[in-house]
């Protein structure tokens, strides 16, 4: 590690705070938008064939943005961040493509959520007169929100990965440092550090995640 000097340190550092500045912003918009989207198309396809035929336009706007590959999907989305943020370059920006990719995995993650939720829970609750909004804040979201929460999970550890490789285009972050001088003037080491604070960062977004799921957990 003596390749690494006090101040490659404190670039590291500030590649970290990058990285989970990324993380936070797109995890952040990724649940606001992901959530009612999931909750819509989990709905949708059970409103006769008008709220089918929704439910199908959703659905395929969803798989194509998930069909993209990242690193294809963030340079396509360049002019789009350009006129959001001003700028292409930055976490910020960077945020924007992790967000759009995000989005509609979170979004699916979602559906399948609702969908493991018991069906004679829901029949109670319409039965009793309850309204659709009503079913899904008393009865879908608090009975599936053991499974939302390992849905958080999973994407924001997917975020993690993706925002590596916006790094590559300008996003910064420790994708931007380990790519500099791990790969382009050859110090391994700092290849090596960027994938054990990854590694670390990775571990524990899970293992909250995993405690968070236990405790709200009471079926």
């Amino acid at each position: 590690m003596d390749a690494i000097t006090p101040q490659m340190w404190g670039a590291i550092w500030d590649g970290l705070l990058e990285t989970l500045q990324m993380v936070g912003i797109s995890g952040v918009f990724t649940v606001l938008f992901g959530l009612p989207l999931g909750i819509a198309l989990f709905t949708f396809n059970s409103l006769g064939f008008t709220g089918r035929v929704v439910n199908t336009v959703l659905g395929v706007l969803v798989n194509i943005t998930r069909s993209f590959p990242y690193a294809i999907l963030m340079v396509s989305l360049i002019p789009l961040t350009k006129i959001l943020v001003g700028t292409s370059i930055g976490p910020i920006a960077a945020s924007v493509s992790l967000t759009i990719a995000a989005v509609p995995f979170f979004a699916r993650l979602v559906e399948t959520a609702l969908r493991d939720v018991h069906s004679g829970k829901t029949d109670a609750a319409f039965a009793m007169g309850s309204s659709r909004m009503q079913v899904i804040r008393k009865v879908w979201l608090p009975e599936a929100m053991p499974t939302l929460i390992a849905a958080v999970t999973t994407t924001i550890v997917t975020i993690v990965g993706y925002s590596a490789m916006a790094g590559l285009i300008g996003g910064g972050g420790l994708g931007r440092l380990a790519y500099n001088y791990g790969y382009q003037r050859f110090i391994p080491e700092v290849m090596v550090v960027t994938i054990v604070i990854l590694i670390i960062l990775v571990q524990l977004i899970q293992l909250v995640g995993d405690r968070l799921s236990r405790v709200v957990d009471h079926r």
